[in-house]
């Protein structure tokens, strides 16, 4: 079923749209009368000037009423379509139409409140009505043709904004999609990786490691699912998500495994893309920490600067090969270049390097956003 544009045909907008056509030809009559009667005026003519000055205003009602009618008349047969005959087959017979009732009604008012000299007195109603009908013929084709126009100007604006309104939300939601698709890559990608540690764990006989392994990942899973609609969320809640996979690996490398955390509580309520930092720390994890049999330390610490947040993970494991550095990557990381392309296009910056002397750190830079409800707690 298709469905209307929001706010095309709502009887609100109508209204607006008839109280500015009222509004407009009424500034027109108003300065036609008051010209007319102050240049006459000046000129030293007597005559009924109240009398005259509201003929000349209420001359324009004709137009006023029936201006949306030669608008809609405009948008089933615009001006674009001039070279077919059905356009002058309506419009023609509309203007001549239009130009008739106004001249039959301005000589009505004429008849009526005869605002001329008490020796002047206006012609017979249909010799009246022709003469004016003669006189105006021309000035009504032009201000006919002037409503279409104009008319045809603004809807196409319409058009145009509407098109666009439509291009942003199918943009939007298109994106959502996107976001979603590579949310739910890094879940199981994430679960695998556990999973098959806690399967070692298990073929290394280390059973209550495997049940804490287990239980760490159950509460993670259950705080992933939680959030799951959420494409961005804290700093301070995704620092808390680390937190509970840093605690899975713990059971799995003990001692061998080190973690400092240098994040300023200040910049706990910056919006960050959910999960930005686990793949980081995993991909340190697999390439840093499990290939030393002293295990390594790994180093997470974010820092504000002229309006970008710059979040840095380092681990001091063995450099990596130039096939990891590559914007590609693993599955992870990939992943989550894709993720932040998604979301803030080319304003954001995510770099993996390794360090002179030894260690590997992965470098996020993306825009400092606040949401209004961490503002006012």
């Amino acid at each position: 079923m298709k469905q209307n544009a929001p706010g095309s045909d709502l009887p609100g907008n109508d209204l607006r749209r008839w109280l500015w056509i009222a509004a407009i030809w009424f500034a027109v009559g108003l300065f036609e009368a008051t010209q007319t009667v102050f240049t006459m005026r000046a000129a030293g003519m007597h005559h009924a000037w109240t009398r005259l000055f509201f003929m000349l205003l209420l001359g324009w009602l004709p137009l006023m009423l029936f201006t949306p009618n030669v608008l809609r008349l405009g948008r089933g047969h615009p001006p674009a379509q001039w070279r077919r005959s059905s356009f002058w087959l309506v419009h023609v017979p509309a203007c001549l139409g239009l130009c008739l009732l106004a001249a039959a009604w301005s000589a009505g008012l004429e008849r009526w409140l005869n605002p001329w000299t008490p020796d002047l007195s206006p012609p017979p109603f249909l010799n009246l009505w022709l003469m004016k009908f003669e006189n105006s013929l021309l000035a009504y084709l032009i201000l006919y043709s002037s409503i279409l126009a104009i008319g045809h100007s603004l809807d196409s604006q319409e058009r145009l904004a509407r098109k666009e309104t439509e291009a942003a939300q199918l943009n939007e939601q298109l994106s959502e999609a996107r976001l979603r698709a590579l949310r739910h890559q890094i879940e199981p990608h994430f679960l695998f990786n556990t999973l098959n540690a806690v399967a070692g764990l298990v073929r290394e006989r280390r059973n209550d490691d495997a049940v804490s392994m287990i239980a760490g990942l159950s509460d993670f899973l259950r705080g992933v699912m939680q959030d799951s609609g959420k494409h961005e969320v804290a700093l301070g809640e995704e620092i808390k998500f680390l937190q509970k996979y840093l605690d899975i690996q713990k059971v799995r490398f003990a001692e061998r495994l080190q973690v400092s955390l240098d994040v300023p509580e200040e910049l706990f309520a910056a919006r960050v893309p959910s999960l930005l930092l686990q793949p980081i720390v995993e991909n340190a994890v697999k390439h840093g920490i499990a290939q030393r049999a002293q295990g390594g330390a790994i180093r997470i610490a974010a820092h504000r600067r002229n309006g970008t947040l710059h979040i840095s993970v380092y681990n001091d494991g063995p450099g990596m090969t130039m096939d990891c550095l590559v914007p590609a990557g693993g599955i992870g990381i990939s992943n989550l270049r894709r993720r932040l392309q998604s979301m803030y296009g080319d304003n954001f910056q995510f770099e993996l390097r390794n360090q002179e002397a030894r260690g590997v750190e992965a470098l996020i830079a993306v825009p400092y956003v606040v949401a209004k409800s961490e503002k006012q707690s």
